[in-house]
């Protein structure tokens, strides 16, 4: 670098913006990605999620299911918000991933390609905070809706000036 400081801040991948910068309907996706038999034997190593479901072909077709069912929790994880631009948008206001809800709504398998989003759904002031409400889905590639929720994030406010 000729002659500045260095700020790491600078290298943003996008322009960041404020709480009061957001809008309701707003959409971040995150790119596809085709789940396989790697990434569901490294999630149950790492959840420690041993039922035979997840692993045992055999088992899960005496059971009713087509094939191996990739964990529900795994599946969540592909709506993090950092798979998404959404915590480069929000820039340094971001406070805290404050809630989550779920319903599995369909099974998902190794092969499947998974497309992910959040779109904010409200936005209230709180305090010197803001509450982002985000709906969250994930489709396969049968254009079914595996999952749908909601993720609440706190972000800081923009301080207003003082009236006087």
């Amino acid at each position: 670098m000729s002659g500045g400081t260095f700020d790491p801040l600078d290298f943003a991948i996008v322009e960041p913006r404020t709480f009061e910068q957001l809008t309701v309907g707003e959409v971040f996706r995150a790119p596809s990605r085709t789940v396989t038999d790697a990434h569901a034997s490294a999630f149950q190593a790492v959840s420690a999620d041993n039922h035979p479901v997840h692993y045992d072909e055999v088992w899960a077709k005496a059971h009713g299911h087509s094939a191996p069912v990739v964990h529900g929790l795994q599946v969540l994880a592909f709506t993090a918000p950092g798979a998404t631009l959404f915590p480069h948008i929000i820039g340094e206001v971001f406070i805290a991933f404050t809630g989550l809800s779920a319903r599995f709504l369909e099974e998902v398998h190794a092969g499947d390609t998974l497309y992910s989003q959040l779109e904010i759904t409200a936005l209230t002031p709180d305090g010197p905070n803001g509450i982002v409400t985000a709906a969250v889905t994930v489709h396969n590639q049968r254009s079914e809706v595996v999952l749908s929720g909601e993720h609440t994030y706190l972000l800081r406010r923009t301080p207003q000036p003082a009236e006087g």
